[in-house]
């Protein structure tokens, strides 16, 4: 059966890549897209930045038709603040708005956002409701299990939200105290899948970075999907042999040194594209290492190639690579 956001058809269980600060921009969602994730989310964008109309919230708003379906993501602290930004954000034309309530990291929870909601469940939901009555689109929410060990309250939340009009529910296996520590527990959002009150899809995340994983946790946890963060930066292909191996059973080999430099390579000329050459190859830089990971005495490369300042320069030292590491890998 397809799994259903509001009207948006994602197919029989959906793979999600997740929406994470500095990574999930429009050059890393075109490499992952190419590799068949089925939704993706912008990096999240401050509601209070968007309003005040600061130009590092406003250019992540920037989709694209092929992206589709995206969902843009806003957090904040201020429920006026939120009905503002799910306005904005609404004019950007994504298919669906999301809540981050589950970021862990200090200058976000710290200022009441984020996974600091989970401490607050009656102002959690007067939000939800706010976003939900500010836009025609349907509304999802990422958060955690709860704020610590003592306080694992997701249940209770998926329930309220539900009841205010969340379309999908997002459950990263970890409270807000773990960050992104020891393993992430997926059998709270099991029980929630289980709760026979709750309708709306419910998407797993934390940890799924094997095809091991995703075909024994679909089955053993019941979810609906599963969002992939963390295991698809530097590799994209983790979305099309998860899908080859749920189609076929069978594992799919994996990228050729000549694919790892050409999804790197079109990453890095999306990335100039959308910021310019400057600023598009600074922020490539952090990511050739996990495009390369696994390659022997890669360091060396590596050094060079996140000192490097134009793309012809870049374009030679990655065709260096191929010759060198060609005989080594085949």
């Amino acid at each position: 059966m397809a799994v259903k956001i509001g009207n948006i058809d994602l197919g029989e269980f959906p793979l999600l890549l997740a929406p994470m600060e500095d990574v999930s921009d429009p050059p890393f969602r075109f490499v992952c897209k190419q590799n068949g994730v089925d939704m993706m989310y912008t990096e999240f964008i401050s509601s209070e930045g968007l309003i005040r109309d600061a130009a590092k919230s406003v250019q992540k708003l920037d989709i694209f038709e092929y992206e589709r379906p995206i969902g843009i993501q806003i957090f904040g602290s201020n429920i006026e603040s939120m009905r503002e930004a799910t306005e904005i954000a609404t004019k950007a034309s994504p298919d669906l708005v999301d809540i981050n309530y589950g970021c862990p990291v200090k200058n976000v929870a710290c200022r009441g956002a984020g996974a600091s909601l989970l401490q607050d469940i009656d102002k959690m939901v007067k939000m939800t409701k706010a976003v939900v009555e500010s836009t025609h689109l349907p509304v999802t929410v990422k958060t955690r299990l709860g704020w610590d060990d003592n306080t694992k309250n997701v249940y209770e939340v998926a329930e309220r939200l539900q009841d205010v009009g969340i379309k999908a529910l997002t459950i990263h296996g970890r409270t807000r105290a773990q960050m992104y520590k020891g393993e992430a527990d997926w059998s709270l959002i099991r029980e929630i899948k289980q709760n026979p009150r709750i309708q709306i899809p419910i998407f797993g995340n934390g940890d799924v970075d094997s095809i091991e994983k995703a075909a024994n946790w679909r089955l053993e946890y019941e979810i609906d999907g599963i969002m992939i963060g963390r295991a698809a930066i530097g590799y994209p292909w983790i979305f099309r042999e998860i899908k080859h191996f749920f189609k076929t059973g069978e594992y799919l080999a994996g990228p050729t040194l000549s694919e790892r430099i050409e999804v790197c390579r079109t990453h890095l000329h999306k990335s100039i594209e959308w910021k310019g050459e400057k600023t598009g190859i600074f922020e490539m830089r952090r990511h050739y290492s996990n495009y390369f990971k696994g390659i022997p005495n890669f360091k060396d490369y590596r050094m060079l190639l996140v000192k490097l300042e134009s793309l012809n320069a870049i374009n030679e030292v990655l065709e260096d690579i191929r010759t060198k590491f060609d005989e080594v890998l085949a």
